[in-house]
């Protein structure tokens, strides 16, 4: 996992409430575990205007004019900033999988469904909860001024605006370390590979019949 230390990103905005795992990342793309190749499926239903299924051309699929990330100003989008409740619906690690594949690493919303929330941290994505008038400021700010972007420091736990305005959020003290340091629970549990060895070798001498 990527680590997460500051971003200087644009900034897209998805003016949507309670948008569902679904939406992020359809069904019929569950099939996958590889956890790459998602991101041009993310928001598919809402970003093309023919149904998406896997193994599809997408660089020839007609492309909805109107949805927020095909708007030129928002090509390359690092941070992506929605509504409330945002990741509700069915618990699949692949929202989080499209996000970050197409190239979200940071998403601030006044709230988040909390077991999309875990998989951001879990997956290299930084989700930011601010309150809802300082989300609103965000999507002013954000239709003013193309190309804004946002400066965000994790160590510092803050998010910067073009013009200075610093907000601060919240971030559980173990989460933001293992975001720092870039350690997934596979990471975290590799740190400690020489513990792990040196029990098996003495468990094997301790307790040779359940290797044989």
């Amino acid at each position: 996992m990527d680590k997460f230390t500051i971003l200087d990103g644009l900034v897209a905005p998805l003016d949507r409430a309670n948008v569902d795992t679904d939406a992020i990342i359809p069904k019929q793309f569950l099939k996958s575990i590889k956890r790459s190749g998602f991101g041009p499926n993310l928001f598919d239903e809402w970003r093309y205007l023919d149904h998406g299924e896997p193994g599809m051309d997408n660089s020839s699929r007609p492309l909805n004019p109107d949805f927020v990330l095909n708007q030129p100003r928002y090509q390359g989008a690092q941070i992506l900033v929605a509504r409330e409740n945002f990741g509700c619906g069915s618990s699949r690690e692949h929202a989080p999988w499209a996000l970050l594949d197409y190239g979200f690493r940071a998403v601030i919303a006044p709230s988040f469904a909390d077991i999309f929330f875990n998989n951001c941290f879990k997956n290299g994505i930084l989700p930011i909860v601010l309150d809802a008038g300082e989300v609103d400021q965000l999507f002013r700010e954000v239709a003013a001024q193309p190309g804004y972007r946002l400066k965000v420091d994790l160590e510092a736990q803050t998010a910067t605006t073009p013009n200075g305005h610093v907000f601060s959020f919240d971030v559980d003290h173990f989460r933001k370390y293992c975001l720092l340091h870039g350690l997934d629970d596979i990471g975290l549990t590799l740190q400690y590979a020489d513990r792990i060895k040196a029990y098996e070798v003495q468990r094997r001498q301790s307790e040779p019949w359940v290797f044989s």
